[in-house]
């Protein structure tokens, strides 16, 4: 049987895309960065799990995204099709469990990690789910990805991914971009509002923001919180608003659109993060963008980086240092304005160009990485220069824009090979506005 035509550039296998109905800041990361690689003249392609909010396949801002199987069958499938398609360079995007494509590829891998899952394993999984989590993780994963490079997000990360056992050598900390502000109609809410942005999962903690606000209920009694996002846990924190006695006071938005969002963040006095881990958190930086200073966990990792201790939001390591923090900010109004103008300027700094360059740059090393060990017909060589200009910003736009193909396009596996691609009609901007990352 002949070998399939090389196609791909560089395959992402993801294990939800932007689309996805769990999707969330991560994979709006790994879009927006596959998106610039493609604007840049890349054949960039996406594997991820199928689900009924899209096709199989689709074009999405000039990548191919391939949708095949569910939460656990997306892993072989994704194997199967790095096997069948042959890309040039596989990005694995580690979401806890391995893809591990090394075992079916010769071509250059290069591992893209946003945060350790040491303590999510069990609040998922329970105690034996989570041990076979964390071994798949932590002793697995860095022997299969043993010759690869890996990207993070986060110095926080990139310590943590050294705990595992892989060489800090290996390891490059790459920018993350937000998106411009978008304007928005609302106001600065006349009373005390808080809000909190995420998956209503057990692991994003959203009854401490619950437990903040009946903890200031008597200080202030006009407080609410705006509770953004849907999920499993949804029915149990309005349980505990109701045995908290403050059902009243607290808001559930459930899931809403980018502007909708934007609108309700810009209303807030402060928005809390009271998860336990965090690749790097978008949200903190959205809700900056409308000078809305963020309280969150130092121990999430990633929001040591998104969040300026004492300059653009306050970090803190428990319940009760929340409640304080929080309570500092709605009592002083200047230290709240100015904590939010600096928020705004950070998030002002942060843009997809640079995330997408220094992005590019990490693949060129992988690429390179690779040497003789690839296949020949690969020709990685000219992968490499190509990555390399990018790198450069030489043909980045300041919206990592993709040549004006905002619309999609249908693909069908069963014409010219597995991807090629008709013209479909335009589809309508997925709304995410309730996940973070």
């Amino acid at each position: 049987m002949l070998a399939p035509k090389i196609d791909i550039d560089v395959l992402f296998l993801n294990w939800r895309d932007l689309s996805h109905p769990e999707g969330g800041g991560s994979e709006r990361y790994v879009h927006r960065i596959a998106e610039g690689l493609a604007a840049a003249g890349l054949r960039v392609a996406m594997a991820c799990a199928a689900h009924d909010r899209a096709p199989a396949d689709e074009v999405v801002n000039g990548v191919q995204v391939l949708r095949r199987g569910g939460r656990l069958t997306v892993y072989p499938r994704a194997m199967a099709l790095v096997r069948r398609s042959r890309p040039r360079l596989v990005v694995d995007v580690q979401n806890g469990v391995p893809f591990a494509s090394t075992l079916v590829t010769r071509s250059p891998v290069a591992v893209a990690l946003f945060h350790v899952h040491r303590e999510q394993w069990p609040i998922v999984f329970g105690r034996i789910g989570g041990r076979i989590g964390w071994w798949l993780e932590s002793v697995v994963a860095p022997r299969v990805y043993r010759r690869a490079r890996y990207v993070t997000l986060s110095e926080a990360t990139r310590d943590d991914v050294v705990e595992l056992g892989v060489d800090a050598a290996r390891i490059t900390v790459t920018p993350v971009g937000i998106e411009p502000t978008p304007a928005v109609t609302s106001e600065r809410s006349a009373t005390p509002e808080l809000i909190t942005v995420g998956r209503l999962v057990p692991y994003k903690r959203v009854e401490h923001a619950v437990e903040v606000l009946a903890r200031l209920g008597d200080r202030w009694p006009d407080m609410r919180l705006t509770i953004v996002g849907d999920g499993p846990s949804e029915e149990r924190l309005r349980a505990e608003a109701e045995r908290l006695g403050i059902a009243d006071r607290v808001r559930f938005a459930g899931f809403v659109d980018e502007q909708t969002k934007h609108e309700l963040l810009a209303s807030a006095w402060v928005h809390l993060c009271p998860s336990v881990k965090e690749g790097w958190g978008l949200v903190v930086n959205e809700a900056g963008g409308h000078e809305v200073p963020t309280v969150g966990y130092a121990a999430a990792g990633g929001l040591q980086q998104s969040i300026r201790d004492g300059v653009t939001g306050v970090l803190v390591d428990d319940l009760d240092q929340m409640t304080e923090a929080v309570a500092s900010l709605v009592e002083d109004e200047a230290a709240r304005r100015a904590m939010g103008r600096a928020a705004a300027q950070h998030t002002a700094s942060l843009g997809w160009p640079a995330a997408v360059a220094s992005f590019a740059a990490f693949l060129a090393r992988s690429v390179r990485d690779a040497g003789a060990g690839a296949p020949l017909g690969l020709r990685l060589d000219e992968l490499a220069a190509l990555l390399d200009r990018i790198a450069t910003g030489a043909d980045i736009d300041g919206n990592c824009a993709v040549g004006g193909q905002e619309g999609r396009a249908s693909t069908r596996p069963d014409e010219d090979g597995p991807l090629a691609a008709t013209t479909g009609t335009p589809a309508q901007p997925v709304a995410v506005a309730d996940r973070a990352v």
